[in-house]
Formats: C-alpha cells, structure tokens, sequence
C-alpha cells in the first residue's frame, strides 16, 4: 500500500490508542464520556466500518470486471464490515427511539437490537480475537508464501496488506490485555480503522494498468478516509446532544414513573434497614432485578403505574417513555465518606449525558440518597 500510506495507516492507529490511553490517565472524566453510547467513538466506529464495506464492495465489483471471477470473500467481508457498523448503534434503535422484541429485551444485557449482546460472552470475546488474528494476522502473512498465494488468488482470496499487521496486532493485544476500563471500545474503533484502510489497499491491485501508479500512493485516501470517520463521527455526537422529542406527556410520564421508583426503593430501605443496593452498582433496573433478585420492583408503586396505562413490555423490563432502560448508579468515593445514589433515566435524547455523581443534561432523575447530605 505504499510506505506513506502504511505509515500513516499505522500511525492513525496507534495513535487512537495512545491518544485514548493517555486520556484515561489525564481525565478520566472526559474519558468516561467519551466512551459512552452515542458519543464521537461509537460513531466514529460505526463510520469506520461502514465506508470499510462500501471500500470493500467497490473492491468487489472491481474484482469481478479485473480478474473475472466471482468476489465472494470481498464481498463478504463487505458485508461483515456493514453488520458490524449496523450492530455499533443496535440498527438504530436508539435513533429512532423504537422498542425491540421482548427476546432482545430479556436476553440482551444491553437490552437493544443487536445480536452480538446476546451471544454468550466467551463465545463472543473468542470470535472477536480470531477475527483479528485470522484476517489481520494470519492471512497476509500467509499471501507472502509463494505457493499459497497463487492458491489464494486462484481462490479469489484478497488478504489484506501485510503492512497493517502492527496495526491488527496492536487492536489484539488492547482487547486481550485489557489495561483500562472500556478497552473493548478502543479497540472496536482500532479495529473499524485497520478494516477501513484494508479495504482500500484493493484499489491498487485492482486499478486498470494505467492508474496503478496512481493507485499506489494510498496515502491520501487513507488521510481522507480518517478525515471522514472523524469528521462524520464527532457530527454525529453533536447531533445526538442536540435531538429532542421532549414533548411535556413524556417528560411528565418520566418524572411520574421515576418517583414511583424512587417510592420502591425507599420502601424496602425501610423494611431491610437500608438501600438494597451497594458502592459501585451502575446497572440497567431489569438486570439490577435479576441479576440481584430485587423482587420488591414487581410489586411496587412502579409495577402498579401498569394498571394507569404504562404499557405492560415497559412495565416489565424498567423501560422509560423514550423505550430506554432506566438505571440505577450507586457511586462511592474511595475512602467511602461520600455517597449517592439515584435512578434515572437517558431522556429525550436517548443518551447518558449524567456523571458518576449526578443528573445532567436531558437526563431525568430520581435521587435516592445523598451522604453526607449538601
């Protein structure tokens, strides 16, 4: 793919790695909302992908007019790029705000459409790691053995350039490694880049004789490329931030509902002699019931709001009006001195714009305790 384009290639994705590593160390909090749903590394994740199937589709059809055979595995690995920029936002749900079937409801953590949440979470950390290994890795190497990459050609195999084995290595190691919370998330973006310049190093091999010089210098479609995901990302992220669809029926059933909530929490803090949660807690109130057996949420104030119209699949996976989990945050501050607790919901925009310590933005609340009280 040329040495400027594989340097450059390499170095927007190592750089996404040190950028991400050094910010998780100099603020955590901009870290920590960086990498929730929504915001410009999802996004740019999604995008990554997305142009990396229609790069790896154009490769398809070029392949089949070029080498005449059929472009099965650009194809396909095109069409695996545009599955997982659908799964990144859950085909999306939370864009459109609609309420998937009760399955994915009940069997994803996450509680939104998309398949890899469901699979078993050894299964899916496994596929992930011979993913990259087996294309990033294993492959190109392999193109390299005389022998087998006529058979590889033959077979219309296309592996991708060995000059960006650093760059899958290095989304590897990140994922199996793990050195810092949300590391699956770097790596999905490390990941939709090395796909992404993958699929244009095809354009070279593919190119009719008289541009293949051109074709050659990739560094300008990589630069390109990385522009767009950027761009196109943080666009997105803004975007999110400023949709709406606060209409007042809503953000009154929000309010009705999380008071409710709060109303049952409170209850069984009086019947148990405190909060039925502990430090640390941050979960979706459907896993937090099952997860912890808080049987008391099937028969409170919350679970009889189904008898005053909340629709009875809301009702009965903690989902607000907008069709998104409620949460519970139990935070903690080291030495224990200070807690607080609340409920709360991602509001109009379908997004956590909440801290660790309280409710911000759209985002709707219910507080449960505040120690010491301010």
């Amino acid at each position: 793919m040329g040495v400027a384009g594989a340097l450059l290639a390499n170095l927007v994705i190592f750089g996404a790695l040190g950028l991400f590593s050094w910010l998780n160390g100099f603020d955590s909090d901009l870290f920590y909302r960086s990498v929730q749903e929504d915001e410009w590394i999802e996004w740019g994740t999604f995008w990554a992908f997305l142009l990396a199937a229609g790069a790896f589709g154009w490769a398809a059809v070029r392949q089949r007019r070029v080498a005449r055979v059929w472009p099965w595995f650009l194809a396909g690995v095109g069409l695996f790029c545009f599955a997982v920029a659908m799964e990144e936002i859950s085909w999306g749900q939370r864009i459109l705000g609609y309420r998937p079937p009760a399955y994915f409801l009940a069997h994803n953590y996450q509680q939104e459409l998309n398949v890899h949440n469901v699979m078993d979470s050894d299964l899916r950390k496994l596929s992930v790691k011979v993913v990259i290994l087996g294309y990033g890795a294993v492959l190109p190497l392999l193109g390299l053995v005389p022998g087998l990459a006529g058979a590889l050609r033959r077979l219309a195999v296309v592996p991708p350039p060995v000059e960006l084995v650093p760059g899958f290595l290095a989304a590897f190691w990140i994922y199996d490694a793990y050195p810092f919370k949300f590391s699956g998330e770097i790596t999905e973006l490390m990941m939709g880049f090395c796909f992404l310049f993958a699929g244009l190093a095809p354009w070279r091999e593919l190119a009719p004789p008289a541009a293949n010089t051109a074709r050659r210098r990739l560094a300008l479609p990589v630069a390109v490329a990385t522009g767009l995901v950027v761009g196109l990302g943080a666009a997105n992220a803004w975007s999110s931030r400023s949709r709406r669809s606060a209409s007042p029926e809503l953000l009154e059933a929000a309010r009705a509902e999380l008071w409710a909530l709060t109303r049952d929490f409170h209850q069984r803090a009086r019947e148990i002699g405190g909060l039925p949660s502990r430090c640390g807690v941050h979960k979706r109130l459907y896993t937090f019931r099952r997860q912890y057996g808080q049987r008391f949420l099937d028969t409170g104030q919350f679970a009889a709001l189904g008898g005053q119209g909340l629709p009875a699949e809301r009702a009965e996976f903690f989902l607000d009006p907008w069709n998104s989990p409620y949460w519970l945050r139990d935070k903690c501050s080291p030495d224990r001195r200070r807690r607080v607790v609340f409920v709360y919901s991602f509001g109009p925009n379908r997004r956590r714009d909440s801290s660790a310590w309280e409710v911000r933005g759209d985002d709707v609340g219910g507080l449960l305790l505040v120690h010491p009280r301010e």
